[in-house]
């Protein structure tokens, strides 16, 4: 933990230093009394996943877009990058109490999280061992309606300083947009089998040289009442706890059945690793 006795809070997001979302995210955690260090990247890259920048220098440059009580940074990079050079440069022994990504501009439920940049910044915090949240808004465009999300945001944010977080977790955290009506509450749930029906439209340019755009409508092909996708169809706040390890058990056994392959241990029945209790995230120094 810090050494202050306010948590320290690391910020970041993919829609930008300068987008809206960031800019709501920042007075809301104000009022949690927290120290905020904001690195987020100086351009938009919302859709890039985990990528993170190998081939080119990354570039940070101090802004005072918060005022002077937040330290704030834009980074050339991906959310991830920014990230990582939080961590091992900006902040340099200092372990951050929390690390909050968003808040997004649309939807990050169901399928959406592995294209997400939000949620890929917050998974980059739990595969560095912080405790991470990212937030997002089913509301897309820099005109979303931000004004209902304080208490949710909040609430979240608390809970996660003073109650603690499994360790190596990143929650997936989608608030309703305020036009759908009031928000009936939070509800956890699980990911939705989901996923985008896509196609690409051919067009040409002034030159007649041709180029695609993609496009395509999402489909929820998932029944259930404990997703994602139905915790917002019935106006609750969605909490999706993410990890980064995606080995499927089950698949894992099923291959060794099918396929007549031993098991890594020797035919032992395989499970997903199960941390120290000394690894989860305690909650925040008083």
């Amino acid at each position: 933990m810090s050494d202050s006795p306010r948590p320290l809070i690391l910020v970041s997001n993919d829609d930008s230093l300068t987008a809206p979302g960031i800019a709501h995210l920042v007075r809301i955690l104000h009022e949690l009394n927290a120290e905020i260090v904001v690195v987020a990247p100086a351009a938009p890259q919302s859709g890039m996943g985990h990528a993170i920048t190998i081939g080119h220098p990354l570039r940070l440059d101090k802004s005072d877009i918060f005022g002077s009580e937040v330290e704030a940074y834009a980074c050339s990079g991906t959310p991830a990058d920014c990230v990582k050079i939080a961590k091992h440069y900006v902040l340099k022994n200092r372990r951050p109490d929390l690390v909050v990504s968003g808040i997004n501009h649309g939807s990050n439920s169901s399928v959406n999280v592995l294209y997400s940049g939000t949620m890929s910044a917050a998974i980059e915090a739990a595969i560095e061992g912080l405790p991470a949240i990212g937030f997002s808004l089913c509301e897309y465009g820099d005109h979303a309606d931000f004004s209902h999300v304080g208490p949710w945001v909040r609430q979240v944010c608390e809970l996660a300083l003073a109650q603690g977080m499994p360790a190596h977790t990143a929650l997936n955290v989608n608030i309703p947009k305020n036009a759908a009506g009031p928000i009936q509450g939070i509800r956890l749930a699980r990911q939705a089998d989901a996923k985008w029906q896509e196609e690409f439209d051919r067009r040409l340019d002034p030159y007649q040289r041709p180029y695609y755009w993609l496009q395509g409508a999402f489909a929820n092909f998932d029944r259930g009442l404990d997703t994602d996708e139905a915790a917002l169809a019935a106006g609750y706040v969605s909490v999706v706890p993410c990890k980064f390890d995606l080995t499927n058990y089950e698949g894992l056994q099923a291959l060794a059945t099918m396929w007549q392959l031993p098991l890594p241990e020797a035919g032992d029945a395989a499970t997903p690793p199960q941390p120290l209790a000394s690894e989860d995230y305690g909650p925040a120094a008083e």
